[in-house]
């Protein structure tokens, strides 16, 4: 019976040192850091996920929709820190709406038309009016919608009207129009370069199709964290988030 007293007596101590050990190791593996909260584009969710691990002075938790959805959120009192769009029109509006600082460009992009398959079901623009494509394309509000737009807009009237009626779907954001055609619910649509997954060919425009295709970001006005939001906004020009958008595909900011 002694013996057994003694296992459970040390077996007791081995507890009380483990959580003892792990309550001393907890604080440094887990500052007490401020919270920043960034709301970006959907396309920028690899890059993003990938640098803001490496931001030291705040805990990044990030939030990802279509940017006119979060631009939406904003104007109706949500308050994030940094708000990044998939174009410049949306934080350009909110900063003259007093609702975001000056904005900045960080990156581009480049709208190509993405085919699932073996790729062959559409080789250029004309090839999306044939009958049974079925396309799905963003959502007109958000930016590769009105990107999609500006695309459709250049062409004939009647090649336009064509590659609309073979439209089945309309996604909030960019990683719907992929996820569409990932899981064969349509051969192609217009998304982003550096949206091309594995699974997907992408099918580059003709120059004179292109859409210039720009991000802005900027700190949102009234953020609990500012000087720590602006040191995460420059970091999308120059640093890792700047790194990362690069090794992700997206161009540099315009220059000037």
């Amino acid at each position: 019976m002694r013996w057994l007293a003694l296992v459970l007596v040390l077996a007791l101590a081995a507890v009380v040192v483990g959580c003892g050990a792990d309550d001393e190791e907890q604080p440094a593996a887990q500052e007490d850091r401020p919270e920043l909260i960034v709301s970006a584009a959907a396309s920028l969710s690899d890059a993003l996920t990938a640098c803001s691990k490496q931001f030291e002075d705040a805990t990044v938790r990030l939030s990802f929709a279509g940017s006119d959805e979060l631009a939406a959120q904003i104007r109706q009192g949500v308050k994030p820190d940094v708000y990044a769009a998939a174009n410049t029109r949306l934080p350009q509006e909110l900063a003259q709406e007093g609702l975001l600082g000056a904005p900045v460009e960080f990156a581009t992009n480049e709208l190509v038309i993405a085919v699932g398959g073996d790729g062959t079901a559409v080789e250029r623009v004309e090839d999306m009016a044939e009958p049974g494509i079925d396309l799905v394309i963003g959502a007109e509000s958000v930016p590769v919608g009105a990107y999609t737009r500006e695309v459709l807009g250049r062409l004939p009237d009647a090649l336009e009207e064509q590659i609309l009626a073979n439209v089945r779907s309309e996604e909030p954001d960019v990683k719907g129009v992929v996820g569409k055609i990932t899981q064969g619910a349509a051969d192609a649509g217009f998304v982003y370069l550096t949206d091309v997954t594995e699974g997907l060919t992408g099918v580059e425009l003709p120059p004179e199709l292109r859409p210039s295709v720009a991000y802005g970001a900027g700190v949102v006005e009234g953020s609990e964290q500012p000087e720590l939001a602006q040191q995460y906004l420059d970091g999308l020009t120059e640093g890792p988030c700047a790194d990362a958008l690069r090794e992700e595909g997206f161009g540099p900011p315009p220059a000037g």
